[in-house]
């Protein structure tokens, strides 16, 4: 066991403190730096409302719940949109297929359905559900259809996807807004009802936790298995200590978030519940789009780390010609990676459409260049090959903080694309310097 752990893991002792920290425990050192860029955001606009308005408007329980539900959206795309950009191609349609799936999803719900099934029927909702991911999926396979047996550049494919299905999108609803959707259909977009509450929200935490834990010690057995180079176990509690922290800390800020009184009256009103003389508090919780963009997260990085699929993924964004000497058949595997974008994308769908409580064929509009941007920042090259879905969901929370904290300081939505372009040129340039880096090392 000690011949296992003084491997690659260790550093000499002569090597200062943080680089033998950052050794000992395989932290990504990209990460780090994105999430000194996230803290540095949020402290610095956080800052600025204390020094304008004379209190911080930023860092509060109420903004911070709101980011996240603003972050799932793009979230849940910028995870499929790594595996398109690690293959080497990229999907400029996401925003026009989130926008049509949208509109789909509205008629359905609001003309069609109910003539059928009748009004408040609870199938509605999952009927609707379906058929966006549905949608969403079979207009994914068509681009990577067209992308891998036709060899037509991606870039030119999505475009002319984005063109096609935004156009879609304004035909099915002739430019009308269709509202209101579902009851249980919008329960997916957040708010007060669309929320698991204080105690479901610990016990997820406290579940968080122990996942943390027996996931480190699955990986400990396996390095012993296979004989790898072991972490020092002040490591393994160390990234523990850390998660569990994480963890905790954001199930603390969502559930010291609370209703807002005049929907926590109503509902004391409903339930017989006397209020206090201060007020009613009743916790919001976890956020479902938040808890729907963080299982997506898990189940991919399940799926690109632990899966055979993962694996000829990033073999084939890596080296196509290798890939395709080694058996793998990189043609399928592109179909399917355009798939699950599109599915994704019809999850998103359905989480703006339930957030808004409505669907219009201008929803998404601009999206992708935020998921592209996100995906970009979280450390995924273009190059190919390279890529996390970690990475993307922090690039996507650093992509709507910038876009949050310049809405709440009041500055103009021109101000705001001049400031993503600039983020997500400097993203690039980082990737291109640190893989030159690495090619000299």
């Amino acid at each position: 066991m000690s011949s296992a752990t003084s491997g690659a893991a260790v550093a000499s002792p002569g090597d200062p403190l943080i680089r033998r920290l950052l050794r000992a425990t395989e932290i990504d050192t990209r990460m780090i730096g994105m999430i000194g860029a996230l803290a540095l955001i949020w402290v610095g606009f956080h800052a600025y409302t204390v020094i304008v308005n004379g209190e911080g408007l930023f860092l509060t329980p109420r903004n911070l719940w709101n980011l996240l539900v603003q972050t799932s959206s793009v979230g849940v795309m910028a995870c499929g949109m790594v595996l398109v950009i690690v293959m080497r191609h990229i999907d400029l349609s996401v925003g026009a297929i989130l926008g049509f799936v949208s509109t789909i999803i509205g008629v359905t719900q609001v003309h069609i359905l109910p003539q059928y099934l009748g009004l408040d029927n609870p199938a509605i909702w999952i009927i609707t559900l379906l058929l966006g991911l549905a949608v969403g999926a079979a207009i994914g396979a068509l681009h990577g259809s067209l992308v891998a047996y036709l060899g037509i550049p991606a870039f030119i494919v999505t475009l002319g996807g984005q063109l096609f299905w935004r156009g879609s999108a304004w035909l099915v609803t002739t430019g009308q807004t269709i509202a209101p959707l579902d009851d249980r259909f919008a329960l997916m977009g957040g708010g007060p009802l669309g929320s698991i509450g204080a105690v479901a929200s610990w016990t997820l935490g406290g579940l968080a936790c122990i996942g943390i834990v027996i996931g480190l010690y699955a990986g400990r057995r396996r390095r012993v298995r296979y004989n790898f180079p072991l972490r020092p176990m002040w490591a393994e509690a160390t990234i523990a200590a850390i998660g569990c922290f994480v963890a905790f800390g954001a199930t603390w800020v969502v559930n010291d978030y609370p209703w807002p009184e005049r929907v926590a009256a109503n509902y004391a009103a409903q339930h017989n519940i006397v209020v206090p003389e201060g007020g009613l508090f009743i916790p919001t919780g976890y956020a479902i789009p938040v808890l729907m963009a963080l299982g997506v997260g898990i189940v991919m990085t399940f799926m690109a780390t632990r899966t055979r699929f993962g694996r000829y993924v990033y073999a084939s964004g890596g080296n196509p010609e290798a890939a395709v000497l080694a058996g793998i058949n990189t043609k399928m595997i592109t179909v399917l990676v355009f798939t699950l974008m599109g599915l994704l994308a019809g999850v998103s769908g359905c989480i703006e459409s339930a957030r808004l409580d409505s669907a219009t064929n201008v929803l998404g509009q601009f999206e992708e260049l935020y998921v592209i941007a996100a995906t970009v920042i979280g450390g995924t090259s273009l190059m190919g090959g390279v890529g996390t879905i970690y990475g993307a969901l922090i690039g996507a929370l650093v992509i709507q903080s910038l876009q949050s904290g310049m809405v709440l300081l009041g500055f103009d939505s021109a101000f705001q694309e001049m400031v993503v372009g600039v983020v997500l040129v400097g993203a690039v340039g980082l990737d291109t310097f640190y893989r030159s880096r690495s090619a000299k090392g």
